[in-house]
């Protein structure tokens, strides 16, 4: 496997194509598609991209399986002393623990695979006793040397892959994709269990270079079970897999802190080291795990984009059903306002009670309310629309409780729209009055700006009832003057009706455009698997 630029930029394009990715919708298959994420970004940045660059470093085994499968103790007893903490309790693996032969340290003490991990080296008392490990906390990688194990290999004790702790059984995954070599461990009580069988089956499809060690395995069935899981692994197309067999010891038992005889693991280190050793198994052993998983990304590649793809039409249907929520609140708001739906209650009495025993204050003052009253009802049906649409749809989750109706919150903002609806509509009644050209020889006082503002204000908003309203502002100002005056103010009232509506369907909009989920990555991912197609 010599190095291949071209390959290799095509997977490093690739790459940041798999990190662009967002998946932050609660969508059904989307747990699935976060891990395959993951797993992919773990691949390519701690096994791919460093094995095509470097197809001579040492072979990376990772030891793998299930709370006590008995890992720590198969890699102690492999490398000849305790170079991992085995015990009985569990999870006894939390930090991975990697071991190589000392003039192999170089090839990890660096950050050129499992780059996410910190490297920590701890002192050890003496070969039979290590010092009293310290919590190198979180995200780290301690690593061993050990002149046992030959050069070009190096074991690396991983965390349960079913463990209680999440994060541990997280970084398991994680480490597993990083392997040349996958040694998958389990028991004679437990080679059935469903967790390790995962991690068989997709090692399968990974066509990824795998062994399996059936551990502590009682002597009087140890045919038995090594029958019917071979059996198992036939069935599961595994049958051409390594098997070995190790059977149930004093040494594996206890406690597990001791090391199983040399003769027990003879087989599987001879295995290991004929992998590492021999240049055509080496490069056989690298070169069917790397393009193994290089051939999985034709199918798992094409999967990561139907699930951004899925995010996508999920995101378009829940702003399309904000989007349509409010703008037919904005068509039925202005038929309404055609209607003179705004003069009701205290306003259509003080229109009646105008000029006479209403001033034009109190009349701005009523209408003012009304209109406010009118959007906040508007919203409250648009957010209850957006509710129960949304009750089916299980990305709205992501996006926090929809209002049952308009809060107060809300009502204040609409009063704060209104008010400045009222002031800027004042503002240009006083414009208007100030420009009015008084006719010749006439000595009569100018309208008063705020009585020119109430009538205009009902003449808008009040529909046929107000007619009278607009008649008199003719006689004010003059026939053309007025025409003109409403047709400012109408437009006046649409806009801020839109304004209020379309702020609060902004605000709805909010969360869902704050996830930012966009058509792009899909296509991108796609586009790179084809640049990555063409290269291999």
């Amino acid at each position: 496997m010599d190095e291949r630029p071209q390959l290799i930029d095509a997977l490093s394009a690739l790459r940041d194509r798999v990190a662009a990715v967002r998946l932050p919708l609660p969508l059904p298959g989307a747990d699935r598609a976060r891990q395959n994420r993951v797993e992919l970004l773990a691949q390519l940045d701690d096994y791919l991209v460093p094995r095509l660059k470097d197809p001579d470093a040492p072979l990376l085994a990772v030891v793998g399986g299930s709370t006590g499968a008995g890992k720590s103790t198969l890699v102690n007893s492999l490398v000849g002393r305790r170079v991992s903490e085995a015990g009985v309790l569990r999870p006894t693996t939390r930090t991975p623990v990697l071991v190589c032969h000392p003039e192999d340290h170089h090839w990890f003490a660096g950050m050129r695979v499992l780059r996410q991990l910190t490297r920590v080296w701890l002192p050890q008392a003496d070969e039979d006793h290590p010092a009293d490990e310290p919590d190198p906390g979180e995200n780290a990688l301690r690593v061993e040397t050990a002149s046992s194990l030959p050069r070009g290999l190096a074991l690396l004790d991983s965390p349960d892959i079913d463990s209680l702790v999440v994060e541990n059984r997280l970084l398991a995954a994680e480490l597993v994709c990083a392997a040349d070599i996958w040694v998958m461990v389990t028991t004679a009580s437990r080679y059935a269990d469903a967790v390790p069988w995962h991690l068989l089956r997709t090692a399968k499809e990974y066509d990824a270079t795998l062994v399996t060690v059936l551990d502590r395995v009682p002597h009087q069935v140890i045919g038995e079970v090594s029958r019917q899981y071979g059996a198992l692994l036939d069935r599961a197309g595994l049958g051409d897999v390594p098997r070995f067999t190790i059977p149930e010891l004093p040494e594996s038992t206890g406690g597990g802190s001791g090391l199983l005889p040399d003769s027990a693991v003879t087989a599987l280190r001879g295995w290991l080291a004929h992998r590492a050793q021999d240049p055509a198994a080496h490069q056989q052993a690298a070169d069917r795990t790397a393009f193994g998983v290089i051939d999985s990304l034709d199918t798992r590649l094409p999967e990561l984009a139907g699930a951004v793809s899925a995010q996508y039409a999920a995101a378009v249907r829940l702003g399309g059903v904000v989007e349509a929520a409010y703008h037919e609140q904005g068509r039925r708001v202005r038929k309404q306002l055609g209607r003179g739906a705004v003069l009701a209650g205290d306003a259509r009495a003080r229109w009646r009670a105008y000029p006479r025993d209403s001033t034009a204050d109190e009349l701005l003052d009523a209408l003012a309310e009304s209109l406010a009253a009118l959007l906040h009802c508007a919203v409250s049906a648009a957010e209850e629309r957006v509710r129960d649409a949304w009750r089916h749809e299980p990305a709205a989750e992501a996006l926090g409780p929809v209002r049952t109706c308009a809060d107060r919150e809300t009502g204040e903002r609409i009063g704060v729209e209104v008010r400045r609806w009222r002031r800027v509509l004042e503002e240009l009644a006083d414009e208007e009055v100030r420009a009015v050209e008084r006719p010749a020889g006439s000595r009569g006082p100018l309208p008063e700006a705020d009585t020119v503002a109430a009538l205009l204000a009902a003449s808008l908003l009040g529909g046929r009832r107000t007619r009278p309203a607009g008649e008199r502002l003719a006689e004010l100002l003059g026939a053309q003057v007025a025409l003109r005056l409403r047709d400012k103010g109408g437009e006046l009232v649409v806009s801020y009706v839109d304004r209020v509506l379309h702020a609060e369907r902004d605000r709805r909009l909010a969360p869902l455009d704050a996830l930012d989920v966009t058509p792009e990555p899909q296509a991108e991912l796609i586009a790179a698997l084809s640049v990555l197609q063409k290269e291999k």
